[in-house]
């Protein structure tokens, strides 16, 4: 069997459709949809290289990747990339050949220090370190089942405190930008980035196909956007945060309890089943949260990193 790697066909509808079933079936525990995957290509800075890679074998896609250039870091020479294969097309060489094709692309654009994301299990780990990585930090898959959940109850705004569903920011969303960009840099990484500006973020963030405004809340004290959870959905009943985060000045009052557990509620309410969520192994304070609410690590990424030359 001859394994072929090339670019995601963008305008081919069913390969975007394959790509995105082949990274659900070997990472079932965050989104994937067919918009989502080209809304993250159409939107990322020419800068970042990125491409979306396809194994495919006898006609059939196999292994996926997705490898882009960290272009707005303060350290040049940054490069991430991540890797899946469908568990039932295992050890056949897609890995292998995804892996060697993302290097390349990423040396070739200048990268010397390549980052990659390994699920935490021993022929995952012992694959990287074949390869030449070495493990770096770790963050969690977290999943809550909403149908059988007793999520804790809904408990009223503090004084001065409103609850608004994104969505009642349609007409100037420059608020939620400003606590997204100070919240997003307080997030523990291992790559240091910088800030979108503002009509980036709202091509990328805001316009999100799976973006649900009315599901994902805001709490606003005096007014003023002070925390904020919000919300992907794929309409097939999965609901995944895409971010949750207090402004330096108001934490340590259970906002963002405050504001995610209405957007868990709200969900629930809307016929979602499942949520999912994503934590850094060391940001304690939302792993506390995401346990509050009744989520469970179901699986576990390790950070590889290697240096070329």
């Amino acid at each position: 069997m001859t394994v072929i790697v090339r670019d995601l066909r963008t305008k081919d509808r069913d390969d975007v459709e394959r790509f995105a079933r082949s990274r659900h079936r070997a990472l079932p525990h965050l989104l994937w949809t067919a918009e989502g995957t080209l809304h993250l290509l159409v939107h990322t800075p020419p800068a970042a290289r990125r491409r979306a890679l396809v194994a495919e074998a006898d006609g059939e896609v196999i292994g996926t990747a997705q490898v882009d250039l960290v272009h707005d870091s303060p350290e040049p020479g940054q490069g991430c990339f991540t890797v899946y294969v469908d568990p039932e097309r295992a050890r056949r060489g897609a890995g292998t050949a995804l892996v060697r094709a993302c290097e390349e692309h990423l040396a070739a654009h200048g990268a010397t220090k390549l980052f990659a994301w390994v699920l935490d299990a021993p022929a995952h780990r012992a694959f990287a370190e074949r390869h030449g990585y070495r493990a770096a930090r770790h963050a969690h898959f977290l999943r809550l089942d909403l149908t059988a959940a007793t999520l804790p109850p809904l408990q009223p705004a503090p004084p001065g405190v409103q609850l608004r569903p994104a969505a009642g920011f349609a007409d100037d969303p420059r608020p939620l930008f400003a606590l997204d960009l100070e919240t997003a840099a307080d997030e523990p990484s291992d790559v240091e980035s910088g800030s979108a500006g503002y009509q980036e973020w709202a091509a990328s963030t805001w316009e999100h196909p799976m973006l649900d405004r009315e599901l994902s809340m805001v709490a606003l004290v005096d007014g003023v956007p002070a925390a904020f959870s919000l919300a992907h959905t794929d309409g097939r009943g999965r609901y995944a945060t895409a971010m949750t985060g207090t402004a330096r000045a108001f934490r340590g009052r259970g906002l963002a309890k405050l504001t995610k557990n209405a957007s868990l509620h709200r969900a629930r309410a809307a016929g979602v089943t499942e949520a999912l969520t994503g934590n850094d192994g060391g940001n304690g304070p939302m792993l506390a949260v995401n346990s509050w609410l009744g989520y469970e690590i179901v699986a576990t990424e390790v950070r590889y990193v290697r240096e070329l030359g």
